[in-house]
């Protein structure tokens, strides 16, 4: 059946002189892999410049459910970027969130409370003029949530406090094992967490952010399968620095 959804691509390789096969997360349909022929060529309406990672658009395909590749009929920008195309530190920032979406989702199916949280961010990136250094480490601590492994007691009476990355919860006593992050380290991922994205009282410097993003993933490798060697990390943190 024809059916149209909105998307948002995370990566995309070549198949063959003008076709590219397209990882994108769907509305309607979760993580799909989309077939796109000929959008290579000088004169395909299916541009090629719509696959670039976090690309919003819009697909119309003949989806089956059993069917691992989807053929796409066309498919258009659904919301243009300003910016992110245009700016060095949002590219990176993208790059690297399309990387982590690409480890983090597996599900082929509609999750509509993780597609909006994923669409309305990239919007938020692209529009902010300034103060979106932290950006991806509030993307990564709110992503969290709707992976079900956001960590517990982020209310816990600041001090000298640890993180246990193995249970997920901040503690006052220190963990019997090498899996955790005290203060002040501990502190910030806290105020990290309960963040949002117009928050403008984060003051990190590049060491602190370093640090977060480097807890933050370690939370994940341990939480999360096949979770490492993000080959976008090494650009962002030069970009960001």
């Amino acid at each position: 059946m024809l059916t149209t959804t909105r998307g948002i691509v995370l990566h995309h390789i070549k198949y063959s002189e003008k076709s590219v096969i397209a990882k994108v997360y769907t509305e309607k349909f979760g993580l799909q892999s989309y077939i796109l022929n000929n959008v290579r060529s000088a004169k395909a309406k299916n541009k090629a410049a719509y696959l670039q990672p976090l690309s919003l658009v819009e697909i119309n395909s003949n989806h089956k459910a059993t069917k691992g590749l989807q053929n796409v009929k066309s498919i258009q920008l659904a919301v243009p970027y300003t910016d992110i195309p245009f700016n060095m530190s949002k590219t990176a920032i993208a790059f690297f969130v399309a990387e982590t979406l690409i480890k983090s989702i597996r599900e082929e199916e509609a999750n509509t409370p993780l597609f909006d949280y994923i669409f309305n961010s990239c919007q938020i990136l692209d529009l902010k003029k300034s103060n979106f250094a932290n950006f991806h480490l509030i993307f990564l601590a709110q992503l969290c949530h709707f992976l079900g492994i956001s960590p517990q007691n982020k209310s816990i009476d600041s001090g000298s406090i640890y993180f246990d990355l193995q249970e997920g919860v901040f503690v006052s006593v220190k963990p019997p094992h090498s899996n955790h992050v005290a203060s002040p380290i501990s502190n910030l991922l806290i105020n990290i967490l309960n963040a949002n994205y117009n928050d403008t009282d984060l003051s990190l410097n590049y060491t602190n952010r370093k640090t977060l993003l480097t807890v933050l993933l370690r939370y994940y490798n341990i939480h999360l399968s096949n979770f490492e060697n993000l080959k976008s990390l090494a650009v962002l943190e030069e970009v960001l620095n």
